[in-house]
């Protein structure tokens, strides 16, 4: 038996630039590597890419102006709700500033007490004082203010986020709504742009049966080059983009599944083994102590071979060594009887005793945490990672 089961490794990596071959470099990275470091590949192992280098590769950009033009041009009327946004200076603000320089007038309207992903407006023993119902009441600027106060901070940024979007937006232009039900719109605009992430083919059908003229998402918008050179993404328009400077937002990337299958094949051409590759953006994981859920990317990973579809199968050890110690004493004999269970069990556990406690979660949404967790998003260098073993089990 092994002594290790899954092995995680941080890939340093060179900076890449626009226009590089990415699938060369990491290539050459992961070689490079296992020969620094005395270890080989082996099948089944798993390279994740960040995909923050797949677009900053492909030249996946665009600029204000360029996001502007397609505002313009799909809300030509000029006033618009921007609903739902989540609150964040790296993934929205940016966005936000974009749109009003396309629009002449903006209703924004938030969910409350938190955005999409967690980050709170208010203090939840302030809104259960208020006897504001969150489900049924729209709240205007001044009613937010009067009940929560001049200045709400977030606990992690120490932001206001509604007077810096207002301030984005322009206080002249700017008319701010709290809601949660997004039909709540329509009675001050029927033209809307969807800022919610993972609830958004819900939200437009229920503008869309409500009476909505125009509903459109961030998804909709730069989804093709606006001009010659710019960037796109034919899927996910806006959504998972990034800030890259005061002009610029990155774009999730573009043709990932081509990318995949092309490292994946480069590996098995050097080393003779097929390793599964996949692109991640960020992970879904809850922090529990700020409740913030980090996955503001449309999905976890973009592209990934096949090897990685599915979900895990596996049986729960505690179960099996609990079961097995009120049979018997001989560690052996509990050993061998896990070791049974595990060489036998079937395709499918789903349901069944021995597997409670292993929610099956996609292998990919697993693997891109675990990716993300061990790249960060700071200055660790290593937007390539390599997990071994991860397919092994206690019989291995």
């Amino acid at each position: 038996m092994r002594t290790v089961g899954t092995l995680v490794r941080g890939i340093r990596c060179p900076i890449f630039r626009s226009g590089d071959n990415l699938a060369s470099q990491v290539v050459d990275s992961l070689l490079t590597s296992c020969r620094e470091d005395n270890y080989e590949l082996r099948d089944k192992d798993v390279v994740g890419i960040t995909e923050s280098v797949v677009a900053r590769t492909q030249g996946n950009y665009v600029t204000i102006g360029q996001i502007a033009a397609d505002i313009r041009s799909k809300f030509p009327g000029g006033e618009l709700a921007v609903v739902f946004p989540i609150l964040s200076r790296n993934r929205f603000s940016i966005l936000l500033k974009a749109i009003a320089m396309g629009a002449d007038k903006v209703h924004l309207m938030f969910s409350y007490p938190s955005d999409e992903v967690g980050n709170h407006l208010m203090d939840l023993d302030a809104l259960d004082a208020s006897g504001i119902d969150p489900h049924t009441d729209v709240l205007d600027e001044a009613q937010y203010r009067r009940v929560f106060g001049e200045k709400v901070l977030h606990p992690f940024t120490g932001m206001d986020y509604v007077a810096m979007y207002k301030e984005i937006v322009g206080p002249e232009k700017a008319v701010i709504h709290f809601a949660n039900d997004v039909r709540a719109i329509l009675p001050f605009t029927k033209h809307v742009l969807m800022a919610d992430i993972h609830t958004r083919r819900r939200s437009k059908r229920l503008l869309l049966a409500a009476g909505a003229q125009t509903v459109l998402g961030l998804d909709d918008i730069c989804t093709a080059p606006v001009e010659p050179g710019a960037g796109y993404n034919e899927t996910y328009g806006l959504l998972g983009s990034n800030k890259s400077d005061d002009d610029r937002v990155k774009l999730f990337p573009r043709d990932c599944q081509r990318l995949v299958e092309d490292i994946q094949a480069r590996l098995l051409a050097a080393t003779g083994k097929k390793v599964e590759v996949m692109v991640y953006g960020d992970g879904a994981f809850k922090d529990p102590v700020g409740k913030i859920w980090e996955l503001a990317d449309p999905v976890v990973s973009p592209g990934f071979t096949s090897g990685l579809k599915g979900t895990p199968n596996e049986l729960k050890l505690k179960y099996l060594a609990d079961t097995a110690q009120k049979a018997t004493s001989d560690d052996k004999t509990v050993r061998e009887q896990i070791l049974e269970r595990i060489r036998a069990k079937g395709g499918n556990l789903v349901g069944k005793e021995e597997s409670l406690g292993t929610t099956p979660r996609q292998l990919t949404d697993l693997l891109g945490s675990l990716c993300d967790l061990t790249s960060g998003s700071g200055d660790k260098g290593t937007p390539v990672v390599l997990i071994q073993g991860y397919f092994d089990n206690y019989a291995s």
